[in-house]
């Protein structure tokens, strides 16, 4: 039986971007890894033309890239590309911190959800199967959290270089935790968080989103020394 190809609404092009980029975030797509314009097109049921589309953006963000006569591969990030993006997250998000503590922007019902998307990390943390279907799930929980304090502050033009930058973040994480191996640390830091914004401690809480994002930089110079 002729298997029938998905009708796709709205614009292709952008459907493109969203699926390989959750192709990437999901593991199906690594570091690499060569994709081809016929096979996701076949794929999604689409022509060529808003693939090669996506594609061009997919590039443009950094996430792709294309090589002459070879073809469009997924972007190897090195380790300097993993330091920058997290120097940029330290910065963003310390600001987006100052004005959820200085405006008093969250409710006992936002500590209530975070302290949810916590335990949620812990139960992956704690739960068999595969490691990269782990790191995968953690990683969505973790942006889970941050995303909600980036929207919780109310700077639209904070919130949106961050989820901008949310896709490279994810990858660079993905990278790092398969280094260290260590789930249960990284949901249990968030729990520091947590707890220095209910005590208004800006400070302290600053310093727990560094020691956070700082363990993964830490880890990572290790596995470049070593090698």
């Amino acid at each position: 039986m002729r298997e029938e190809k998905r009708t796709v609404p709205g614009n292709l092009s952008s459907l493109v971007v969203d699926y390989l980029k959750n192709k990437i975030l999901a593991g199906h797509y690594k570091e690499g890894d060569h994709v081809t314009e016929v096979n996701v097109a076949a794929e999604l049921g689409i022509s060529r033309a808003p693939v090669r589309e996506g594609i061009r953006e997919l590039q443009n963000q950094g996430l792709m890239k294309s090589i002459p006569r070879k073809g469009n591969y997924v972007a190897r990030m090195g380790l300097e590309d993993v330091r920058e993006i997290f120097d940029i997250r330290i910065l963003l998000e310390n600001s987006v911190l100052e004005i959820i503590v200085k405006e008093n922007k969250l409710s006992e019902t936002d500590f209530g959800k975070l302290n949810n998307i916590v335990r949620d990390m812990e139960l992956i943390a704690e739960g068999s199967g595969e490691e990269t279907d782990k790191i995968v799930a953690m990683n969505q929980k973790d942006m889970e959290f941050h995303s909600y304090l980036w929207e919780k502050s109310g700077s639209k033009r904070r919130e949106k270089v961050l989820h901008d930058l949310n896709v490279q973040l994810q990858m660079a994480m993905v990278i790092d935790t398969q280094l260290t191996g260590n789930l249960d640390v990284t949901a249990k830091d968030h729990y520091e968080i947590i707890r220095h914004l209910q005590l208004a401690d800006l400070e302290n809480c600053k310093k727990a989103l560094r020691n956070h994002i700082m363990t993964y930089k830490m880890e990572e110079t290790v596995e470049e020394n070593q090698a």
